[in-house]
């Protein structure tokens, strides 16, 4: 069973930065495809970035693209989400995933492992 841990969430007023990492717990995990998910209250969990294994392929929601960054870093188990020029319609509670396919889905239902979330949230 692969454990991923989510850090780096904070508290960021608009137009600032913030990177999140995540730590999967096996290292198989550099075969597998990972992805950032982001839910806000009373909305549903949205897809936000995917990486596929080699991270050669990279993919994003339409609201981030351009301010947002995922990158991996396989040597370190870890994946990052560089998040730039924030919105408050940022703010959610931002979540790890992990697809045991090496390939990347925009989808929850493509995921195999998710982690705890760590909060983000944008001040005006």
């Amino acid at each position: 069973q692969v454990q991923l841990v989510e850090s780096g969430g904070g508290l960021v007023q608009a137009g600032g930065s913030l990177r999140l990492s995540c730590a999967p717990s096996e290292r198989t995990f550099n075969n597998y495809a990972m992805g950032w998910f982001r839910q806000a209250p009373r909305k549903e969990r949205e897809f936000v970035a995917a990486i596929s294994w080699s991270g050669g392929s990279t993919y994003y929601a339409d609201s981030v693209k351009g301010r947002f960054t995922i990158s991996r870093v396989n040597a370190k188990n870890t994946v990052y989400l560089q998040m730039n020029s924030q919105k408050p319609e940022d703010t959610a509670l931002y979540y790890c995933a992990a697809r045991r396919s090496g390939t990347s889905s925009y989808y929850t239902s493509g995921y195999n492992y998710w982690g705890q979330g760590t909060q983000v949230t944008v001040s005006s």
